[in-house]
């Protein structure tokens, strides 16, 4: 708990800025899969600032969106305020969020690599439990290759991404689009400068 506690503590310190940690503009890997979204439903996880849940309301999805720090959940708010689209945000780390069972068409995790291998393997779990059949993960992260360019992510090799990793995280899945790619990032002060990450969409069966 005190853990929790402590890393609670940072994140809330780390959002508590007059300007959005992350920016307000979209991730460019979910952006760029735009054509592959319809009306539907979506959940965006460990959401922050709120900036990709925005996005997704505002092609016309009804988003759901959890983070756990109240800070971030009340700038997301007002970030949904302010581009006058609605997200149903919820305030909650990811073992308390109540996770639907075959509820979304879309369940979008971008940058969430807080997770250790063992905690990362039941977020994926609860993911698939939430995604309809036929419906889209959608995933960006970085890869192992970041910790040479310290642009943001967490510094801890465990906590990175692999094609591998996530290929076989959702296996029976159609690989729909999966990259490993370097790329100059503008993300806020929290993600600014070159990268090495990761892309990932796949179709649940």
């Amino acid at each position: 708990m005190a853990k929790f506690s402590q890393s609670l503590d940072r994140w809330n310190s780390r959002f508590s800025t007059p300007n959005y940690l992350f920016g307000t503009k979209v991730n460019h890997y979910l952006s760029s899969q735009k054509d592959r979204l319809d009306i539907g439903k979506a959940l965006a996880i460990a959401d922050g600032e709120g900036r990709n849940s925005v996005w997704l309301a505002q092609q016309g999805i009804a988003v759901d969106a959890f983070d756990f720090s109240p800070v971030a959940v009340e700038k997301a708010n007002q970030l949904a305020r302010e581009n006058r689209v609605s997200v149903h945000f919820s305030c909650s780390d990811w073992q308390s969020f109540v996770w639907p069972k075959s509820t979304y068409d879309y369940v979008v995790g971008i940058f969430f690599q807080f997770a250790d291998p063992q905690d990362r393997a039941e977020i994926f779990a609860r993911m698939d439990q939430s995604l309809k059949s036929g419906g889209l993960v959608i995933i960006q992260g970085y890869s192992e290759k970041q910790l040479e360019y310290n642009t943001g992510g967490p510094g801890v090799l465990e906590n990175l991404y692999t094609e591998d990793l996530l290929r076989s995280a959702f296996a029976g899945y159609q690989i729909i689009d999966s990259r490993t790619y370097e790329q100059e990032i503008e993300e806020g002060d929290g993600h600014a400068g070159m990268s090495a990450l990761v892309g990932f969409v796949a179709q649940k069966p």
